[in-house]
């Protein structure tokens, strides 16, 4: 007796994955409907029934805030309609990004995975294929079910809370540099031996409408600098505001009056501009320190990168969330 296949959706957002280039071989844009991507790979119909939804054609970096939130909708009533997984493609450039809101604005338990590729179409040795079978394989596999958003790129299997591209080009371009990758995909089976104790903790937004989304500005701090960005981000009138600091979490000290004065108008995160790793808390006293910061009142960011924090923070502010909820949510992360 046949086996009932899985209720699969493939979500399309543009990206390398669904490029083409002219005819010269350059110029590549996003031109692939989710149709196109399912007849790049052969009998993908023999894994699931397959549905598609060409949500968005746009590079990755086009996506914005708003799009990710509307995305969760549909993720939300696809699953409340008995759809049993979700892929979802997009460019690479924000898929770490656009991973960790679906992250912690999604409250389902089927499997979501995004995927895409390091090479288009039109180039030799195109990934887009392989991660997409690779991506539909996690989404019908039930232990991917209760994991949260994953995403496979490359036959590994990471979490939405860790995973970062830490490569311009490469074809393994995601990694997640402080837990690794929790599983793998190997001749078509699906591993997962690394299963987290906890899922990220969602985000609830109400009913507020887009238009009162909070500006978060994000500030990567280098050698020499002084206070006028963050002088200047706060005469922009920004919301909110996350610091990529050095190390463990330390500032050139020249900057402390003005991020002093910044924590006591709007919420201000700091976290490691290094890729991995978490910010201190008490080791180091100098000014500038990590303690320094704490004792001014800034937010450590915990282990979330200053990309993901910027996120987590406009959410967090769009949920009118005060200083010690936020400051308590971003501890939560890696709990």
């Amino acid at each position: 007796m046949q086996t009932k296949l899985p209720k699969i959706v493939v979500i399309t957002l543009g990206g390398t994955i669904a490029s083409v280039p002219n005819d010269d071989g350059q110029g590549a844009v996003p031109k692939l409907s989710a149709t196109d991507l399912l007849a790049s790979v052969s009998n993908v119909g023999d894994l699931a029934t397959l549905s598609t939804i060409s949500f968005r054609q746009y590079p990755s970096g086009d996506l914005s805030i708003g799009d990710m939130i509307e995305l969760s909708e549909v993720i939300e009533e696809l699953a409340g309609n008995g759809a049993e997984g979700v892929v979802i493609t997009q460019g690479t450039d924000t898929l770490e990004e656009t991973a960790f809101l679906m992250d912690i604005l999604l409250n389902v338990d089927i499997p979501v995975i995004l995927t895409g590729a390091m090479r288009n179409a039109g180039q030799a040795g195109a990934d887009g294929p392989a991660n997409f079978l690779g991506a539909i394989r996690v989404a019908c596999s039930p232990d991917a079910r209760g994991l949260g958003p994953l995403v496979f790129f490359s036959d590994e299997i990471h979490l939405a809370r860790f995973v970062r591209k830490v490569h311009s080009s490469s074809l393994s371009a995601f990694a997640s540099p402080n837990a690794g990758p929790i599983g793998w995909v190997n001749e078509g089976r699906v591993r997962i031996p690394l299963v987290p104790r906890h899922r990220t903790p969602p985000v609830v937004l109400g009913d507020r409408p887009a238009s009162t989304k909070p500006q978060v500005a994000l500030i990567r701090v280098g050698l020499g600098m002084d206070n006028r960005q963050v002088d200047s981000a706060i005469q922009d009138g920004f919301d909110g505001l996350v610091i990529d600091s050095f190390g463990g979490g330390h500032v050139p000290q020249q900057m402390m009056p003005s991020l002093i004065t910044a924590a006591r108008e709007i919420p201000v995160v700091f976290a490691t501009r290094t890729g991995a790793g978490e910010v201190y808390e008490s080791t180091y006293g100098f000014p500038g320190s990590e303690r320094d910061l704490l004792e001014h009142g800034l937010i450590s960011a915990g282990v979330l990168d200053g990309a993901k924090s910027r996120l987590l923070l406009t959410l967090l502010l769009a949920c009118g969330s005060t200083p010690g909820a936020i400051a308590q949510r971003f501890y939560q992360t890696v709990q």
